[in-house]
């Protein structure tokens, strides 16, 4: 039995992946539908519970896998033994984090042979959990974002309307395949849909897409789409002590620098960028605001006068204030940066930083320079045309505009529970 909930609630369930980086997007959608009354559960591994309750939302930590950096580590490690590696060290080792001697120092092929079983087994604990007790809750939605397996598998068991939430403009679509795999499809390491009879999980999975990107970075895919304004959610985070200037009344421009203690923990030492950013900007006119974790901000050192660094500052506090902001291409920093409408100098290091970083460039809303092969003085040359041409700034101001003219989380609450109701959805 199913238990109760108030009258005219629906129960909607949201299944995310191991990394908060993935699903913060969706944290304002929960939000609407809690202000409406609706019951929200988020299906979630113990280690996102506490981000999870953090947002204002229900964990539900029922699954299970294998930490996050360790499987982007080991998918460098066969980047790197196929010459698809990019910076001059090699990438750390899957399981210490520690850096490999050499490319040919760690077979990562034998360990993805000898770790499937294990994989496998405590994938198919976590999905087993979840789908158990979405049997008992019985959604009447479920959400999920692009690295869960769990949404569009309880969404088929369930028959349910599943709608996967982007977090930037990079969908199940995009990439081509390696090694039969697309790099934006989650892997199925228990064959869990075809455990309960369904075909295998691909991108012809999808159905419904929940969009919060600009127009002109729509991702192009064959599925109903349902536009939603971008809110940026960046975590948890106290208003910090710093008071900026208004921008309308600053001196010289002001650039925000942001950098993330993942993509360093996941490319290794090397791809630890502020110094040169730091480098690059401690002899132009302009006011930098950096945030940084503790640790980061150690290893950055002394600061120039005209630098300012926080600790674990919220994006979407920081950026308004900005003329422009430098980043490692997350989806958090470059929607958040689009949602301030300011210009973006992307240094991606790989994976969906790289997809991302192109689709903003090619808007006219940033530069982007692979962080492998960028130097300081390509930084500095690139913030100097930021700051100087005024259509970088005109183009982002044109996203920002567009992604205000999405219908708000709110709005699309009426739109789901219409689509839970079995009504037409009027959706692009």
């Amino acid at each position: 039995m199913s238990p109760a909930v108030p009258a005219g609630a629906m129960r909607v369930l949201f299944t995310v992946s191991h990394s908060p980086g993935n699903w913060s997007s969706m944290v304002p959608l929960g939000w609407a539908l809690r202000a409406r009354g609706h019951e929200v559960r988020v299906v979630c591994a113990p280690a996102q519970s506490d981000a999870v309750a953090r947002a204002g939302l229900t964990p539900v930590p029922v699954l299970e896998a294998e930490r996050e950096e360790v499987m982007l580590r080991a998918v460098n490690c066969v980047q790197a033994q196929r010459g698809q590696w990019r910076f001059a060290e090699p990438p750390p080792h899957p399981e210490t984090g520690l850096p490999l001697e050499s490319a040919d120092a760690f077979d990562a092929m034998g360990w993805y042979q000898q770790n499937w079983p294990r994989l496998a087994e405590i994938s198919m604990r976590g999905s087993d959990a979840a789908v158990e007790f979405a049997r008992w809750w019985r959604p009447q939605l479920v959400v999920h974002d692009l690295m869960s397996v769990e949404g569009p598998l309880i969404g088929k068991v369930l028959d349910v309307p599943a709608l996967l939430h982007l977090w930037g403009p990079v969908g199940p679509h995009d990439g081509e395949e390696v090694g039969g795999a697309r790099p934006f499809l989650p892997v199925d390491f228990s064959q869990a849909f075809a455990r309960h009879g369904l075909a295998p999980l691909s991108p012809d999975t999808y159905e419904h897409m929940i969009d919060p990107c600009p127009e002109a970075l729509a991702v192009p895919v064959p599925v109903r789409r349902h536009p939603v304004r971008h809110v940026p959610y960046n975590g948890s985070g106290a208003m910090p002590p710093w008071r900026p200037e208004p921008r309308q009344g600053a001196a010289r421009p002001r650039v925000g620098v942001v950098w993330s203690t993942s993509a360093t923990e996941t490319f290794g030492p090397v791809s630890f960028a502020v110094p040169k950013v730091v480098e690059a900007l401690a002899e132009l006119d302009v006011d930098v605001v950096l945030t940084l974790t503790a640790g980061d901000r150690r290893r950055v050192g002394e600061l120039p006068a005209h630098m300012t660094a926080l600790e674990n500052a919220p994006l979407h506090l920081l950026l308004p204030e900005c003329d422009l902001v430098v980043h490692h291409g997350g989806a958090g920093c470059t929607m958040t940066g689009l949602a301030a409408g300011i210009p973006q100098l992307i240094l991606p290091n790989g994976w969906d930083q790289e997809l991302m970083s192109e689709r903003v460039a090619g808007a006219g809303a940033a530069m982007a320079l692979h962080n492998a092969t960028a130097d300081a003085d390509d930084v500095r040359s690139a913030v100097t045309r930021l700051l100087g041409d005024d259509g970088h700034r005109k183009a982002a101001q044109r996203l920002r505009r567009e992604m205000e003219a999405q219908p708000d989380p709110v709005a699309l609450v009426t739109a789901l529970e219409e689509l839970a109701a079995g009504a037409p959805l009027v959706a692009n």
